[in-house]
């Protein structure tokens, strides 16, 4: 074996260019797979965590068309019922949350910018915090105060270079609010748009200031509830829950569809895990092309290579060497010129991940004893598959027209 493996290394290196320019395809189609397969899971990863960081164990339900293609907005009183611990025992927290997008001013500065109508709860349930001045309380809630908490986007949007927001007044909407705090950065991590991008202020202050709208039936709406679980393996059980009780609140007949949707971070995660899984499979076929082009031209190679050295073949044949030993020689040839074809395109793709880690330092993208192993196996395989033809077709020559081969 390591004799085979040696004169194999000795062919190689006696026609380097030929044997360069054949490894090409193998390596440019390694380094392909590997980038592409570490990327996907990079993404797949700052996926997981970006959602991960708008809560732990965070239901979301909000409202859906019926059958007959009419959508009937969650309300408050349906997010009271939520609270209630008799109907769902298993919710650790509920936060009704209203959405809406207003023109903000700061001294002639004007800025469209959305607007949060949030609990005090916000900071738990998100898990958020703040990094200057502070949230407001259960007390402000009460009393609809003016005040509002900014996102670390909004914050150049409307001061100027050294200005702090803290106890300045904002306009929304021709009503003044006090600044009061400033909330942490996420990154646009959670559900919908930016996080980063918003004002938060008090829900009661929202719906009774800002909006003012209710429902044909005087309720107020709200965009989405929010529901946090007691732990991990509670989630499903309130999700029932959650479903029986806005059933009874909503009167839906048992015969109908619910006109309501809830998601758990789990139903997102897989969704969103599926779409970036398919498509990293799709990208590492294409990729994958390549490795088939290289492979052929592995086998056109020891096609040539048995074609030169055939009175060689003779000879050992003539001397005593089995078929199976003549078939593992050019075999091993051809996995040994696939495997450094495979090792080089390994060192390509590290270097490549290393640059990309540079510019996204986010993604945290490297090559893991997975793509290692996932290299190997890609230049063995095509070594192999590629090299069994070339290697029967030695092994099968007729000892003397071998010798008498010119």
């Amino acid at each position: 074996m390591f004799e085979n493996v040696r004169i194999a290394i000795i062919g190689l290196g006696s026609n380097k260019l030929r044997s360069i320019l054949t490894m090409l395809g193998i390596t440019i189609g390694v380094a392909s797979v590997i980038v592409l397969v570490s990327l996907g899971q990079a993404v797949d990863g700052f996926v997981r965590q970006q959602f991960q960081g708008i809560g732990t164990n965070l239901l979301i339900v909000f409202a859906q068309q019926n059958d007959q293609g009419i959508t009937r907005r969650m309300s408050m009183r349906e997010a009271d019922a939520l609270a209630d611990p008799f109907r769902v025992p298993d919710a650790l927290r509920v936060m009704p949350q209203r959405a809406t997008t207003r023109n903000v001013t700061f001294e002639g500065r004007q800025a469209a910018i959305r607007l949060l109508g949030v609990t005090d709860e916000y900071l738990a349930i998100r898990n958020r915090s703040v990094v200057a001045g502070r949230f407001f309380d259960r007390e402000e809630m009460n009393t609809q105060a003016r005040v509002a908490v900014l996102g670390p986007e909004a914050v150049p949007r409307l001061f100027p270079d050294g200005v702090d927001p803290i106890d300045q007044t904002i306009r929304i909407d021709g009503i003044n609010f006090r600044v009061i705090g400033i909330l942490n950065r996420v990154g646009g991590a959670g559900f919908g748009p930016n996080d980063d991008d918003v004002i938060a202020i008090p829900l009661t202050t929202v719906l009774n200031r800002v909006t003012r709208d209710r429902e044909v039936n005087g309720e107020r709406p709200v965009s989405l509830i929010l529901v946090q679980a007691r732990d991990s393996e509670s989630v499903n059980v309130a999700a029932q829950q959650i479903r029986q009780t806005l059933r009874e609140v909503r009167g839906i007949n048992f015969r109908d569809e619910d006109d309501f949707q809830i998601f758990t971070q789990n139903d997102l995660l897989d969704s969103l895990g599926s779409i970036t899984g398919l498509l990293t499979v799709f990208l590492a076929a294409i990729a994958g092309i390549s490795l088939v082009v290289g492979g052929i031209g592995i086998m056109n190679i020891m096609l040539v290579t048995v074609t030169e050295r055939t009175r060689e073949i003779g000879l050992r044949k003539a001397v005593g060497a089995q078929k199976g030993d003549i078939v593992l020689q050019f075999l091993i040839e051809a996995v040994v010129l696939a495997l450094i074809g495979g090792g080089m395109g390994l060192l390509i793709a590290a270097s490549g991940l290393a640059l990309v880690g540079v510019v996204l330092p986010e993604l945290q993208v490297g090559v893991q004893l997975s793509g290692v192993l996932l290299a190997t196996l890609i230049s063995l395989a095509v070594g192999t598959f590629f090299g069994i033809y070339p290697a029967n077709r030695a092994a099968a020559l007729n000892p003397i027209d071998a010798l008498r081969y010119e």
